[in-house]
């Protein structure tokens, strides 16, 4: 656990590539009892057969874990050893006043090493899931959303569809395991890769990735919300209708129009698996992304983000490893109940935003500041 991240990711996955060399048929699961092997199709008892023991795999993981680490005291391979960029992250979640907490996230900046990519393009992955209904969606989407666009053969070539092919795939794979434990939950998400100088966002739902540049915020999507005009005639067109029910919502239920399956077809198709993917070209004066769920966003407008922020690193003499904590501090304050998500991922210094933020009050004109100086003579 405390290892470097490059080596825990390297020592991971060299652990798993041995694991998948070896017969995992000993591993496989059956349904629990008659009832269960009554109960499911022909067709899923041909997923039962794909279930794996996690005890008993995961015992098998570790032995070869520390056949690895056995290994590499004598030499650690160059790939282990590899400097890589550093990321400054950020990132505080909450229950909040909610009964459970059902949001997850995602910090990966080591994504080649875990995954054993060995060409120059430099990855890392973030990514927030917020779940409702329960944590099962929320849970598994954290778990499977990289590491099956890690598996794309596009990965290289094109990210962005190789990101919106992951989300397919976990909602498909999703609604197998939904259908076969009886879950009745799902998850909004949105993620962001950033790849050598250019950064790939996927979204499905209402949670939110902004990009500050310069101070000022450039908005990169649209949340995924039933009363979008293009939403609204998406689902009346297969069939499903929008209401008002203090928000509006698909089919009078979800708040969202699209989402990692809920585990229930009768959402399908009006709520959609299918995600959204932007990119953009990344110059060097960016200074942050941030990345949260609506327990955040719906207090917290993006215009104002960079205000709290600069606040925090002025208080904090441009420490930025708290923020996040302060900006989910300030959604609370502001009526947010939900469970609230915020991570932070600095494309600069800290330290080097806050002194660009000190520059330009110095700059400033002086009259523009007499208005705020009366003011407080008045008061």
């Amino acid at each position: 656990r405390r290892a470097p991240l490059v080596l825990a990711s390297a020592l991971a996955y060299a652990s798993v590539s041995q694991l998948l060399q070896m017969d995992l048929s000993e591993f496989r699961k059956p349904p629990g009892g008659q009832k269960d092997r009554d109960r499911v199709g022909q067709n899923e008892k041909q997923l039962y057969r794909l279930v794996l023991d996690a005890g008993d795999l995961a015992r098998s993981f570790f032995t070869q874990l520390w056949n690895v680490c056995s290994q590499w005291q004598k030499q650690v391979p160059s790939a282990a050893s590899t400097p890589q960029r550093q990321w400054l992250v950020s990132v505080h979640a909450i229950r909040n006043t909610r009964r459970k907490m059902e949001d997850r996230h995602v910090s990966m900046p080591a994504f080649n090493q875990l995954f054993g990519l060995s060409d120059p393009v430099d990855r890392a992955y973030f990514a927030v899931f917020d779940g409702h209904g329960g944590v099962d969606a929320a849970k598994f989407a954290a778990t499977h959303v990289h590491a099956n666009a890690a598996r794309q053969p596009g990965l290289t070539l094109d990210p962005a569809g190789a990101l919106r092919e992951a989300f397919r795939l976990t909602d498909e794979m999703f609604l197998r395991k939904a259908k076969r434990e009886r879950l009745q939950s799902g998850t909004t998400g949105v993620c962001a890769l950033i790849a050598g100088s250019t950064l790939y966002i996927a979204w499905l739902g209402d949670s939110q990735v902004i990009l500050v540049q310069q101070g000022e915020v450039v908005k990169l999507m649209e949340p995924h919300r039933p009363e979008r005009q293009d939403e609204r005639e998406r689902i009346e067109a297969l069939g499903g209708f929008v209401s008002h029910m203090d928000c509006w919502r698909v089919n009078g239920t979800l708040a969202v129009s699209r989402a990692i399956d809920l585990g229930d077809v009768f959402q399908k198709p009006y709520v959609s698996g299918e995600a959204d993917t932007t990119s953009r070209e990344l110059t060097g004066s960016e200074d942050y992304l941030l990345l949260a769920c609506d327990g955040f966003f719906d207090f917290v407008p993006p215009q104002e983000v960079t205000g709290l922020v600069q606040s925090h690193l002025a208080w904090h003499q441009g420490c930025g490893l708290r923020v996040a904590e302060e900006l989910v501090a300030a959604a609370r304050e502001r009526g947010s109940r939900d469970n609230i998500t915020v991570l932070v991922v600095f494309l600069r210094d800290p330290q080097d935003l806050l002194e660009d933020g000190l520059r330009e009050v110095r700059d400033s004109p002086s009259d523009l500041l007499e208005p705020e100086t009366s003011t407080a003579q008045r008061s």
